[in-house]
């Protein structure tokens, strides 16, 4: 499995895939010569603020970063978690972004959904210890915040129910599943499948002291072509006064993103609520409030998530923008939608911190990655065309297997320009 249908597992992104014409890096150049000086949020100055988001995603869907195949022993699973905290520690990291329930399956011993697959080999099999438990403890031992990562709606990455747990909800209740593009979801526009993947979230931030929640850009499937998402019933039994299904299809993920938020402050009020959605909200030729960019997926077109919305309304804590293109890039370039989501932020309680594509430095051009993503250089220059944004609060890397292998040494050239002297991650 190569590196973008990985990324499209773990995280959903099409970013690689969707935009047109993507080249290389070509403006910008003169604005990222080197890091500027500025205030920080607890008013003292220097190369970086003293309070700011350094995060690494670990996912686990298809053991893609943790544990690096099924079936290790526990303490095998365990040394390599560890390992992969120390690293944070070590290139001065503060938040890592553990993904616990990756395909409605669980991290952690949940009454409502099995042992993760990714675990053991099979699904709903007790792997002889308390991952996410673990994950939480250790994590704050050495002073990292741990983000519980959730997947709402993602059943299996196949579409045969009889491959799950017996026990599983989505065999227990096969109507509230959909096949799609290969893959297996829940149904968005069902009000007890809304109902039900909250409970089963929630369990997970009662029994442990996580720092915040987190969801990634899956809501609603990325689109594919000649494929209808077959919720014609749900909507003619739900659909109430819409007489549009996109807008009915929104409010679905609007309910669940309000009622989640609703629900984190009551079981956990000190916990954060955040979400890393693909970096185009809209283009500006679908509306002009929309980004100067060309991507071919638009998050509130095509995943009826209305992520503008979310951060102008304060629905959330923070806004972790998927920027997964390069500086110059043609379709989508990470300097415009920089400055668009800075913009979109400004004014609001919502902070925004940028979603960095660490899995691509290095990547062979076999597997159409631009030049740009061969310079070294490529990343560490995000940040600092970032640091002259005042509304980023920092940078999520995806993801943790890269930061070790950091094949072209990117991941060192950001610590060594931008994170010299550790930060307190922000609460």
């Amino acid at each position: 499995m190569g590196p973008i249908s990985r990324r499209a597992f773990a995280l959903g992104t099409l970013s690689a895939l969707t935009t047109t014409g993507c080249g290389a890096a070509t403006t910008g150049a003169a604005e990222i010569k080197a890091p500027v000086r500025r205030t920080g949020a607890e008013g003292t100055t220097g190369l970086r603020a003293a309070t700011e988001m350094r995060g690494v995603w670990m996912a686990t869907v298809e053991n893609r970063d943790w544990p690096s195949r099924p079936g290790l022993t526990a303490a095998a699973q365990q040394e390599e978690l560890i390992a992969h905290l120390d690293r944070a520690v070590r290139n001065r990291l503060n938040t890592v972004l553990l993904q616990v329930r990756p395909t409605a399956d669980a991290l952690w011993p949940s009454p409502y959904e099995p042992w993760s697959q990714f675990l053991t080999g099979t699904q709903g099999r007790d792997p002889g210890w308390d991952p996410l438990g673990t994950a939480v403890r250790e994590a704050h031992a050495r002073g990292l915040q741990l983000h519980a990562w959730f997947n709402p709606y993602r059943i299996a990455n196949h579409t045969d129910p009889g491959l799950l747990a017996a026990t599983h909800p989505a065999r227990v209740h096969p109507d509230w599943a959909v096949p799609y593009g290969g893959k297996l979801y829940y149904n968005p526009g069902l009000p007890e499948v809304r109902a039900f993947v909250q409970r089963a979230m929630l369990d997970a931030v009662a029994r442990y002291p996580v720092d915040a929640v987190h969801f990634d850009d899956y809501f609603y499937p990325y689109p594919e072509d000649g494929e209808s998402f077959a919720d014609d019933d749900a909507y003619q039994r739900h659909r109430g006064a819409f007489t549009s299904r996109a807008d009915w299809r929104r409010n679905n993920i609007d309910l669940l993103v309000r009622e989640m938020a609703a629900g984190i402050k009551r079981v956990r009020p000190t916990a954060r609520f955040g979400i890393s959605p693909f970096g185009v909200w809209r283009n500006a030729s679908t509306d002009p409030l929309g980004s100067d960019t060309d991507a071919g997926a638009q998050t509130y077109d095509d995943l009826y998530a209305d992520t503008r919305t979310w951060v102008r309304e304060n629905r959330i804590d923070y806004i972790a923008p998927q920027l997964y293109w390069e500086i110059g890039a043609s379709g989508a370039d990470y300097a415009t939608l920089l400055d668009w989501w800075a913009r979109t932020a400004e004014g609001t309680g919502t902070r925004l911190y940028i979603g960095e594509a660490l899995y691509r430095a290095g990547a062979s051009g076999a597997d159409g990655r631009p030049a740009a993503w061969q310079d070294p250089a490529e990343l560490t220059r995000h940040l600092t065309l970032a640091a002259r944004r005042p509304q980023v609060g920092g940078h999520i890397f995806f993801a943790a297997q890269d930061v070790a292998d950091d094949p072209i040494g990117a991941m060192r050239r950001v610590v060594a320009d931008h994170y010299a002297q550790p930060a307190s991650p922000p609460r």
